[in-house]
């Protein structure tokens, strides 16, 4: 019997695992991270923006979208913010972004596979979006200095990590006094049957595991986040559930240039 993977192989695993489904986006597919059914019944993709969100994302973005929400219908970004995307993919939630911090904010991605970030960037390029920066590297090791963003976002990504502590711990540093997230994952019930929780995540795309509610928040508090709100949104079936996650960091934000 084969040993089990470690964190490095697993998570190896999965960057060619969506560096593949960049390659179909890229090729004029429409890439599939989850069974089909879970697009309908869990509103993955970008079925879960309306029709206002994505006039102006290309439709490349858009059919690449493989998240399980929309972290922006509670993000509340602001003209002149700083927002970071954990897990990018094709960049669909940064051009987002973008638009809505405006000429004078920032929207950076950040992905681990360099063929998602191709895509990324060849979407920011057909956007026209001049305030946005695609960067490579893991969730659990954010490549920008402490304090350096106003708000996190993540789109059904923090599920595949591994180490989801450290996954939060980095955005917490990231963030400056008064930041906040706004993640959309997937949450599991209580008490599920482990059998039946991971045929459940199998058929989601969760590849590395769920976390409960209680969980998520539990983690949330340990690296120091208050304001804690877990919403679950969309029934995915086998006692999953999209969610939305909303916290913020301590501390009042500085105040910004210009303001009185």
């Amino acid at each position: 019997m084969s040993e089990p993977a470690g964190p490095a192989a697993t998570r190896e695993a999965t960057v060619r695992r969506y560096s593949h489904l960049a390659q179909v986006a890229a090729a004029g597919g429409t890439p599939l991270d989850c069974e089909a059914n879970a697009l309908t019944d869990g509103c993955f993709g970008a079925a879960a923006y309306t029709e206002g969100d994505t006039p102006t994302v290309p439709e490349a973005a858009s059919r690449a979208s493989l998240g399980c929400g929309n972290p922006l219908a509670v993000a509340d970004l602001r003209p002149g913010e700083t927002v970071l995307d954990l897990g990018s993919g094709g960049g669909m939630d940064v051009l987002l972004s973008a638009r809505r911090v405006g000429p004078t904010g920032h929207a950076y991605g950040l992905d681990g596979s360099h063929d998602m970030l191709a895509l990324a960037r060849a979407n920011a390029a057909q956007a026209g979006a001049s305030n946005v920066e695609f960067l490579h590297g893991h969730i659990e090791a954010i490549p920008l200095p402490a304090a350096a963003v106003d708000i996190v976002i993540s789109n059904c990504v923090i599920n595949l990590s591994t180490d989801k502590t450290a996954v939060l711990a980095e955005a917490f540093r990231v963030l400056r006094r008064g930041g906040r997230v706004g993640i959309s994952d997937v949450i599991a019930d209580d008490g599920l049957d482990p059998a039946a929780r991971a045929a459940a995540e199998q058929r989601v795309g969760c590849a590395n595991g769920t976390l409960t509610a209680g969980e998520y928040e539990q983690l949330l508090r340990t690296v120091g986040f208050t304001g804690i709100h877990i919403m679950p949104t969309t029934d995915a079936g086998g006692g999953l559930h999209s969610a939305i996650v909303q916290a913020t960091k301590p501390g009042t934000a500085p105040a910004s240039p210009g303001s009185i």
